[in-house]
């Protein structure tokens, strides 16, 4: 099997390189002391075709195959781990549902102003009380006689909109989307079969934004609460048939595991990469630290950890462009990946010694960083239970 990148991949992985170097690894330190989202970074990714990769080139995008979006969201991470995150959420959680369950006024309407990075989009599953149990979410949907009649809805829904009440946490990207995909039971009674995903735009009549988490890391790239209140949506921006909810949140969560991953390998190289400097530059007892056994065995450790965790994930990531049965890779993938990445921000933050627990330091924010990765998208114990259920099926 050969995984050769092709020339436009090396491009592409080239030119993402080159801009966060150069664009962003100067204003990292002063985003993250600030928490500060960065948006008009983002908007210049946009128009580098990174915010909207794998959609279509007739609805915005440059259409680019899994390995390509994968080589992007991994030099975005090796620099800056919550840059990446907001893209991932954007480009995977949000636009691949819309692209395949919405309409063709849908797309025209939302698809293409994310593709381009005009708008981000959030992606809103998680409650309080529901977290992996996504079946479990409270949230309400409930037919309501339309009073817009200026709107031109699907022919057999010009009669109703749907009113939404509840509440969302941990949405990404939640204080800057123009657009939501938010779940919710439009049969409460029927379980998970009863869920409905709907776009829901920050103007609707009854959409507020919560409180942010104080986020032990990613802290630049904003979680919020959600709140809808009486929250009226127009029956045509239901997103795909009633009960279909909880079908396009899963299959938007197998394919985003794959940029999860991604991330991970990216934060993995960046903490590396740190550590290979640090090691060559650091003295102890009249030599650099990097000659040293005890040093050395880190750094080939996290290399190797970097290299399976990178085949796992470009293999899921070209079944997925082959149009071949995924079937845990993806999970695979994010389960190795994200728990991998911890081990090497350990290792870094232990090579740097004081000055790895030093805010100064780009390893220290990595280790925080990733902590977060085994936990959302899936936490490693429903990765593993999906990798369990595949072998035994």
């Amino acid at each position: 099997m050969d995984f050769s990148l092709k020339d436009h991949q090396k491009l592409i992985r080239d030119t993402v390189r080159q801009f966060m170097e150069t664009e962003v690894r100067p204003l990292v330190k002063e985003l993250e002391r600030e928490e500060k989202f960065p948006l008009e970074i983002i908007k210049k990714l946009g128009e580098m075709g990174c915010c909207g990769m794998l959609v279509p080139d007739e609805w915005g995008g440059p259409g680019l195959d899994t390995v390509s979006y994968v080589l992007m969201l991994e030099e975005v991470a090796r620099v800056y781990t919550a840059m990446s995150t907001a893209l991932g959420v954007t480009n995977s959680a949000v636009q691949a549902p819309l692209a395949e369950f919405g309409t063709e006024a849908q797309k025209q309407k939302y698809l293409k102003r994310l593709a381009s990075g005009e708008i981000l989009g959030s992606f809103c599953l998680t409650e309080a009380a529901a977290g992996s149990d996504a079946a479990g979410i409270q949230t309400t949907a409930v037919r309501s006689p339309d009073c817009h009649s200026e709107r031109s809805p699907r022919s057999e829904e010009s009669a109703f909109s749907y009113v939404l009440n509840g509440a969302k946490t941990w949405v990404t990207n939640g204080s800057h989307a123009g657009v939501y995909i938010v779940f919710a039971k439009t049969d409460p009674a029927a379980g998970g079969k009863g869920i409905t995903a709907f776009l829901v735009e920050p103007s609707f009549k009854g959409f507020k934004i919560g409180r942010h988490e104080d986020k032990m890391g990613q802290r630049s790239s904003p979680s919020v609460e959600i709140l809808l209140n009486n929250c009226e949506v127009p029956a045509e921006n239901r997103l795909g048939e009633e009960g279909q909810g909880l079908k396009i949140a899963l299959s938007a969560l197998d394919g985003g595991r794959i940029g999860i991953a991604a991330q991970a390998v990216g934060l993995a190289q960046g903490a590396l990469d740190d550590s290979i400097k640090y090691a060559k530059q650091r003295k102890a007892f009249g030599k650099s630290i990097g000659e040293f056994q005890a040093i050395q065995w880190m750094l080939a450790d996290m290399q190797t950890e970097i290299e399976a965790a990178r085949g796992l994930t470009y293999y899921a990531a070209w079944l997925k462009d082959s149009g071949k049965s995924m079937g845990s890779a993806a999970s695979k993938a994010k389960l190795y990946a994200s728990e991998m990445a911890n081990r090497v921000a350990y290792k870094a933050v232990q090579i740097h010694g004081s000055l790895g627990y030093s805010r100064e330091t780009d390893v220290e924010r990595m280790y925080r960083d990733a902590r977060v990765i085994t936990i959302y998208e899936g936490t490693s114990e429903v990765q593993r239970t999906i990798i369990a259920r595949d072998l035994l099926r």
